[in-house]
């Protein structure tokens, strides 16, 4: 039996990550990777579902909080933490949980990246004003002749991604999807998941039911708006120097309730129900099609091992699984 080095935990959003990955940490010594690109920033709790203070006391939690909206953070930089975030862990006889919905962050950190063009401001600006007088659903069309494995995993109206996988065409005449693999196709496929030669196991929380997660999403996204989401955005939006260009920004429901308020201008309490509704309607919509987006990231995985998240006794399973492997990985901490 071959001991685990490192667990990553993926899913959907509204799987159960969280849940699952803070119960692995209560029965074993475990640090928890957030692979998440929205948990990285600050002041964006209640629309990212961030681990509360609560559930952060429990284990010690990276990758969280650590970049302003205004600011950056490639896949790239992700993979360098990340890598040095396991060995740290390991030295430190514990084991790296990788938990999170990010899926080209796991692709990145499994499979490696192609050195990325740097970005062209020019091309950026004539696509965007492209996509002024022709819409985004126009220009997803396009790019589903120059790369339609991209396209398939995009929104029509998923701007920051379809612009930069245009300007990655029109800059290298190569798809987006081309700089995703750094493998030979006539290289031998790999036997497992490694991390610097560290191998560990891909877990994944995947509903036989899409009706209970799409369930599980429109109960979420209504806490949030309980607990105070639309606040959380106007606070954003006061800061002056955010706009919905910054991917910050783009991520789902921030960007559907921005758009609320640029519809609406004034005070939130002299809406309409229905532009309540219709926000709501909206940002329900949008997080499902990130749900679906990453299930399909996630059947392109030829090494994880799907658990059933809708299944009543799912964590149960799993711990009793991972009891054996997780026990000699911690004896045998390298």
């Amino acid at each position: 039996m071959t001991p685990l080095r490192w667990l990553a935990i993926a899913g959907p959003t509204a799987s159960g990550k969280t849940a699952l990955a803070l119960a692995i940490a209560q029965r074993w010594p475990a640090e928890i990777i957030s692979v998440d690109s929205a948990l990285v920033y600050r002041g964006m709790d209640i629309g990212t579902a961030k681990p509360t203070a609560a559930e952060q006391a429990l284990a010690p939690h990276h990758l969280i909080d650590i970049r302003d909206p205004a600011q950056a953070y490639s896949a790239a930089e992700f993979v360098r933490d990340a890598r040095r975030l396991v060995h740290d862990i390991r030295a430190r006889g514990r084991l790296p949980l990788l938990v999170g919905g990010t899926m080209l962050y796991f692709k990145a950190l499994f499979e490696g990246l192609d050195d990325m063009p740097p970005a062209q401001p020019a091309l950026r600006q004539a696509i965007e004003q492209q996509a002024q007088t022709q819409g985004w659903p126009a220009l997803h069309a396009e790019l589903a002749q120059v790369d339609p494995e991209t396209a398939r995993r995009l929104a029509p109206h998923d701007a920051q991604r379809i612009s930069r996988a245009l300007e990655v065409f029109r800059a290298t005449g190569r798809p987006i999807s081309a700089f995703h693999r750094r493998q030979p196709t006539d290289a031998p496929p790999a036997a497992a998941y490694t991390i610097d030669g560290l191998t560990g196991a891909l877990w994944t929380l995947e509903p036989t039911q899409r009706a209970w997660l799409h369930e599980r999403i429109a109960q979420r996204f209504d806490a949030m708006l309980s607990q105070g989401l639309v606040e959380e955005v106007q606070r954003l939006r006061q800061r002056g120097d955010l706009t919905l260009n910054h991917p910050a920004m783009r991520c789902v429901g921030y960007r559907q309730v921005w758009e609320a308020l640029d519809a609406h201008p004034g005070p939130t309490t002299d809406w309409a129900p229905e532009h309540w509704q219709a926000m709501r309607e909206r940002g329900i919509f949008a997080t499902r099609q990130l749900a679906k987006r990453q299930l399909t990231w996630l059947r392109g995985m030829p090494h994880r091992r799907a658990w059933p998240c809708d299944a009543a006794a799912t964590t149960s399973h799993l711990l009793e699984e991972l009891a054996p492997l997780l026990h000699q990985s911690i004896v045998e901490k390298r």
